[in-house]
């Protein structure tokens, strides 16, 4: 299946990505996870009222990250620097490329090493940071390119300065 293919697919109720050319399907998210996502995406520091300058577009979509076979990858939510934004514009389709920093929520299914291994797929295809938020333990870790920091809980940061100027919300704002 290609991008294009994928775009017209109808993948009710499942969110559908595609990995090299294969669909693939996945169970509805529950509750919970959705709200973490949600929550994320209100996060204050990440839209243009938070700063003189905005600094780039909160993304709730997918992002093309290869082609031929093409690969379509959605986050639970993610951020794109300004600079991209205006080099693209917003695109109708998929984003071009990864986003710079993505965040993805586990589910109660979710098995370790699909988290593992689609943390690494944003890493390699050029996200800058990746944050994997865990609701049952209410904890956050960053991953990027040197590898994971320790996760961090609580009254906490989420410290993701280097990518995301003034961006370090408390981890229990995560879950409000």
């Amino acid at each position: 299946m290609t991008a294009q293919e994928l775009l017209r697919h109808n993948h009710e109720p499942f969110r559908s990505e595609l990995i090299c050319g294969r669909l693939v399907e996945m169970e509805p998210a529950g509750a919970l996870h959705g709200l973490v996502a949600a929550q994320i995406c209100r996060l204050p520091g990440l839209g243009p009222e938070d700063h003189a300058e905005p600094m780039g577009q909160d993304v709730v979509g997918k992002f093309q990250l290869a082609s031929d076979p093409d690969t379509v990858r959605a986050p639970d939510a993610s951020f794109v620097a300004l600079e991209r934004v205006q080099a693209t514009g917003i695109p109708s389709g998929y984003w071009p490329g990864a986003p710079d920093v993505a965040f993805e929520v586990s589910s109660p299914g979710d098995r370790r090493g699909e988290i593992e291994a689609k943390t690494r797929a944003w890493i390699e295809a050029g996200t800058r940071a990746v944050v994997v938020v865990d609701p049952r333990r209410r904890n956050a870790t960053i991953h990027g390119r040197g590898g994971a920091t320790p996760p961090v809980a609580g009254a906490q940061r989420l410290d993701l300065d280097d990518v995301l100027p003034g961006f370090a919300p408390v981890v229990d704002d995560l879950f409000a």
